[in-house]
């Protein structure tokens, strides 16, 4: 499974309840979801297992990306993981991890069905997945 996996973590200077919050609430999963310079629509975040997840990731060039994904598992301030429904396809699980206080380890875990998908995405994605905890350092300081 380990050849088929993109494991990405970080420790993050606020609580478990702020940072699960950051992801919760869509007023502030847009400001920072995706890598440097995306911009998102919600159209639908309905976070709950079976509970639908809809939006349009806006580049910072041209170029809108629907994504669409159902909730698999949603234990707040611990875990929350989904099914993407659009390409590329894989489940994704966040985990929110206190490290000691109000310091919280945040670690993405990406599925892929085949080694190939995995690593046919992994160069990418590695470094947008830092893009994307640079980002949620600063809303998690805006809030």
């Amino acid at each position: 499974m380990k050849n088929r996996e993109i494991i990405s973590s970080r420790i993050l200077n606020s609580s478990v309840e702020k940072v699960y919050q950051a992801f919760e609430n869509p007023n502030h999963l847009k400001n920072w979801w995706g890598p440097e310079g995306f911009t998102n629509t919600i159209h639908t975040f309905d976070l709950r297992p079976g509970g639908n997840w809809i939006l349009t990731m806006h580049g910072p060039e041209k170029g809108n990306y629907e994504n669409s994904s159902v909730f698999t598992s949603v234990l707040p301030n611990q875990l929350v993981s989904w099914k993407r429904k659009s390409q590329p396809l894989f489940d994704m699980e966040i985990a929110f991890e206190k490290s000691e206080e109000n310091k919280t380890q945040i670690t993405f875990r990406m599925i892929f069905d085949t080694i190939e998908e995995c690593e046919k995405m992994r160069k990418f994605v590695e470094p947008k997945n830092e893009e994307n905890f640079d980002r949620l350092e600063k809303e998690l300081k805006r809030m």
